[in-house]
């Protein structure tokens, strides 16, 4: 007697028996290893590149928006912030506009998981045998390329606005790595923001913080343009010192002191909000 898996078929016919008649997996980890966090974050990695690539919104926020706003700020308020601080104005827009545009895209990927979690989507991961700190892993992965290709577009953008790095390429090359290092830290916030804050709006507070500090910083004009009193708080606060040291390395100037500010900002947004991001991901993953 002939049975399903030995009889003959024509060429190009479909059997439907077979259909669902996958091989045995044969590099199979187990769920907890090394290899498994390994695979499964670059999974997750990928799939949040190419859902972002095809997403407008994600598009527009992490590219498109911060590159149009670097034009708008060199055609509109270059020459006079240049005329009035003695200051090319482009060396403190360059750094500012690449930083926003790293806050802006995290705080759109923050909604995205947000509502994955209403979607049942991060229960669906949660319930399948992956490493269970891949999805999270894999989310800042794909922060750190994001922030990356939006920092190099505003640069390409302002080069042809005439922006040079003046230290060399060493230093511009540790440049384009600030914004990795401040985004990192701000999209470790805003995503224990996003799973712990249920529907509630606050990841969409933050970007009006955002856009509020896009206008007292020392990128947008020198510090010693603002009131004295408010000096002090423009000068320390996070995006400043990025900015700062951005225009350090790229124009000229002290590097070292707000460097180390930078990694205290950044460090201390990761430490204070890493613990709540992975227990509020884990919470959500299990519950929604």
């Amino acid at each position: 007697m002939s049975t399903n898996t030995d009889r003959d078929l024509p060429q190009g016919a479909f059997d439907a028996d077979r259909m669902f008649d996958f091989p045995e997996p044969d590099a199979a980890h187990p769920e907890g290893s090394a290899r498994a966090l390994v695979d499964h974050s670059l999974m997750q990695f990928a799939r949040l590149l190419r859902r972002w690539s095809r997403d407008p919104a994600t598009m527009i926020q992490a590219l498109l928006y911060p590159a149009l706003t670097l034009v708008m700020f060199r055609l509109v308020l270059g020459d006079s912030i240049t005329s009035a601080t003695g200051q090319p104005a482009i060396y403190g827009n360059v750094p500012l506009i690449a930083l926003i545009g790293a806050m802006f895209g995290s705080v759109v990927s923050a909604v995205g998981l947000r509502e994955e979690r209403k979607k049942g989507l991060l229960s669906r991961f949660w319930a399948m045998p992956v490493h269970r700190a891949s999805g999270l892993l894999g989310r800042m992965m794909a922060e750190a390329v994001r922030i990356f290709a939006t920092t190099v577009l505003i640069v390409v953008v302002g080069t042809a606005l005439g922006f040079r790095f003046l230290q060399g390429p060493l230093a511009g090359v540790v440049m384009l790595l600030i914004p990795i290092l401040f985004g990192m830290g701000f999209a470790v916030m805003v995503t224990a923001l996003a799973v712990m804050s249920g529907d509630s709006p606050l990841v969409e507070t933050v970007s009006i913080v955002a856009t509020l500090l896009m206008f007292f910083n020392s990128g947008f004009v020198p510090v010693m343009a603002y009131p004295t009193w408010l000096q002090p708080v423009v000068q320390y606060q996070p995006l400043s010192c990025a900015i700062d040291t951005m225009k350090g390395l790229s124009l000229g100037g002290p590097v070292l002191e707000p460097l180390l500010l930078t990694c205290a900002w950044s460090l201390g947004m990761i430490v204070v909000f890493l613990y709540p991001a992975v227990r509020g991901y884990r919470h959500a993953a299990a519950h929604s």
